[in-house]
């Protein structure tokens, strides 16, 4: 049986379960896309190549399990994309929530039944039908879990608003020894670079004691200053939106000395190496044409 533990995002990674594309389906026609950047891809004809995706899972696959970590994969669903398993569920302590998503996703987690079989049936929550919430815009970090949320009038007419208020009172409620920091985020149907789809792209730790922030991913600017004020703005990699764009702030943590991140990010893989930490390299350039990178593709189970 598999013990979950998850208290922050960066401990050192025992178990995760890590998203695959393979027979990912054919090209989804505009009226399909989830996110604007997908949009943005399908209409102008770069909409990523399943065999470049693979490329790149399976490179990620290899810098996880060079640290020794136990992969899980998703069970193969025929033309689904399967890449973003932070979406299907996610872990806080020692327990797994199942996330609420949209309803066309829903066979995805049925994808990782196996894996769900090593838990606990008690340790597994099914939040009720009016929390909606994805991985994304979730992170444990110390005493805190910090939560993206959108609570605008306009939130049933947004396809990128993910996680709502019900969500924020229901994680409340099932950790009441945590606090609970939930962040308004910036959403856009059309225009990837005025959209947070998730906490994760605009912010996320680093390290002890570091993050990674977008000021406009925020829509309360008291909001973004309590994270710069909590982290310290010498802590703080402040990123342009060109690079939210490009999914930044979407790397992953192996460890508080290990972070995995996209080879093309010069600026910030330089920085955190100037921090002392180990930076491991990989493409997955493609799959961010999806809106989605490193942190999406996983969901970490058992951390030290």
């Amino acid at each position: 049986m598999l013990k979950l533990n998850v208290k922050d995002e960066t401990s050192r990674l025992k178990a995760v379960v890590l998203g695959t594309a393979q027979s990912n389906g054919a090209v989804p026609k505009p009226e399909e896309a989830y996110d604007p950047k997908s949009l943005e891809h399908i209409l102008a004809g770069t909409y990523p190549m399943e065999e470049d995706m693979v490329h790149e899972m399976e490179a990620f696959a290899t810098v996880l399990k060079k640290y020794g970590v136990e992969v899980f994969r998703p069970k193969l669903i025929k033309d689904c994309n399967q890449i973003f398993s932070r979406d299907i569920a996610f872990v806080i302590d020692d327990k797994l929530i199942k996330a609420n998503i949209l309803p066309d996703r829903e066979i995805e987690f049925q994808a990782i039944k196996y894996v769900l079989e090593k838990i606990e049936d008690s340790q597994i929550i099914y939040p009720p039908k009016e929390v909606h919430i994805e991985g994304g815009d979730v992170m444990p970090w110390k005493d805190y879990i910090f939560i993206g949320t959108y609570s605008g009038e306009d939130y049933t007419d947004l396809i990128t608003a993910r996680t709502n208020r019900a969500a924020v009172d229901f994680i409340a409620k099932t950790f009441p020894h945590k606090k609970i920091k939930s962040f308004e985020l910036r959403k856009s149907n059309t225009n990837a670079k005025e959209n947070a789809l998730h906490l994760d792209c605009c912010f996320q730790p680093i390290g002890t004691d570091m993050a990674i922030l977008h000021k406009n991913g925020f829509l309360v600017a008291e909001e973004y200053e309590w994270l710069l004020n909590y982290f310290g703005k010498e802590n703080v990699f402040e990123i342009t939106k060109d690079e939210m764009y490009s999914m930044m702030s979407n790397v992953f943590s192996i460890a508080p000395d290990v972070v995995v991140s996209e080879r093309n990010f010069t600026r910030l893989n330089n920085w955190l190496r100037e921090k002392g930490l180990t930076v491991e390299e990989i493409p997955y350039a493609e799959i961010a044409k999806q809106e989605g990178l490193l942190r999406c593709s996983t969901l970490p189970l058992v951390r030290d």
